[in-house]
């Protein structure tokens, strides 16, 4: 057993931050990108938008990695609804910033032509260790996603989950697949941010699978001890135990235009989190999928999304990828109401049937034959979506 005592600097104080951490707390994090508005090319404003953001917007904002990004964070909230809200009004916020500084906004997984040369690496302490130490990986990574934090009471049931989680994480990223288009061309990818970002950073994608805390603690120990990270945030699993937080992280998503797609795919891994929990209360086995067997699966959706199929992994058996997912929300159910995720989950029902953002992408470049028409459509739709969510009665006022 480690020394729980004895791990140093980066794992000081975590494990009782979880011990003391509530259950289900939320926190959600989006990425928007910054827009010329006539050429609808990025543009590196960030450190503007900064200095424009009204307090206490300009709290919630943070810079991610290049010059031409900014994201928004919610503060800790008890309830998924007040969460939503907070999302939906900092969306609107950061908009009305841009519209001050004669720029406009996009939410997509990555920007469908604007070249990486010509984004600038943000000058932080953080960001110019990421790009000294990753060069051309830090330079060609512009992506932008959507991160839920859930909070899990006790250090063992945290790992616990997020070890979980790693089996529902296809299912997620299937569900929220918005980046098909990059480089001025249809990829094939339903989800190019996952190629772009989870298959080109170190300590990045599935994480293994932990037995306990314990584990987990001497793993990023002896990545500390050898130098291999210097701070907790340079371990980028798409999910992950938050050391300053006493969170569970979920990062698999895409960034997502439409504001109901956002909240329905992160009241969606609220569930799954939470569901993961009570099994775990109740002495129910939780899944310790093969990594590789998982990775097929985060392939799947990275190039079908939606439209694909996946491996049920318990039978040994193909399935259509929206079976899937209404897998999971039937076994996820019994936390829905309690949670208040009910409202918010109808989105999904939707998505399945109408589709996610990454077939919308592929179906309106191939009618419009012009990628800035397209993505003039996610700058409207970045807008325009959260008016109608914000009007909705299903986030309080």
């Amino acid at each position: 057993m480690a020394d729980r005592d004895a791990l140093p600097g980066i794992l000081t104080g975590s494990r009782e931050r979880f011990d003391a951490s509530t259950d289900f707390t939320v926190g959600i994090e989006e990425e928007y990108q910054l827009l010329d508005p006539a050429t609808l090319a990025l543009t590196n404003r960030f450190e503007d938008v900064m200095a424009a953001a009204p307090e206490p917007l300009r709290e919630r904002l943070a810079g991610e990695l290049i010059a031409s990004e900014v994201e928004f964070r919610t503060g800790r909230h008890t309830s998924f609804a007040d969460a939503a809200r907070d999302l939906t009004e900092g969306r609107l916020a950061t908009l009305a910033v841009a519209d001050a500084l004669g720029l406009a906004l996009g939410v997509s997984g990555v920007h469908p032509f604007s070249p990486w040369s010509d984004q600038r690496i943000i000058d932080t302490p953080h960001y110019r260790r990421v790009e000294e130490e990753l060069g051309y990986i830090a330079w060609t990574n512009n992506t932008w996603s959507l991160h839920l934090h859930v909070g899990v009471r006790g250090a063992d049931r945290a790992v616990a989950v997020s070890t979980a989680m790693r089996s529902v994480l296809p299912e997620l990223l299937a569900l929220s697949a918005n980046s098909a288009v990059f480089g001025g061309r249809d990829t094939r990818l339903h989800s190019t941010r996952t190629q772009v970002f989870t298959k080109s950073f170190p300590r990045c994608g599935l994480p293994d699978a932990f037995a306990d805390w314990d584990e987990y603690a001497r793993f990023v120990d002896l990545l500390e001890r050898t130098g291999s990270i210097v701070e907790s945030t340079q371990i980028w699993w798409s999910v992950r135990p938050h050391h300053s937080f006493g969170t569970v992280e979920v990062r698999i998503c895409d960034g997502q235009t439409e504001m109901s797609h956002a909240l329905g795919v992160a009241a969606l891994a609220l569930a799954c989190v939470a569901a993961f929990a009570a099994d775990h209360d109740a002495g129910r086995p939780l899944p310790v999928h093969a990594r590789g067997l998982l990775e097929e699966n985060i392939w799947r959706a990275q190039r079908h999304g939606l439209t694909g199929r996946m491996l049920d992994l318990d039978r040994g058996e193909e399935r259509p990828t929206t079976t899937a997912i209404e897998a999971l929300l039937e076994w996820s159910a019994p936390v829905h109401d309690p949670l208040g995720l009910t409202p918010f989950l109808a989105t999904i029902p939707v998505m399945l049937s109408e589709g996610n953002g990454a077939m919308r992408q592929i179906a309106r470049l191939a009618e419009l034959g012009d990628v800035r028409a397209m993505h003039a459509e996610v700058v409207e739709r970045t807008r325009r979506s959260a008016e109608e969510v914000l009007s909705m009665s299903t986030v309080p006022a």
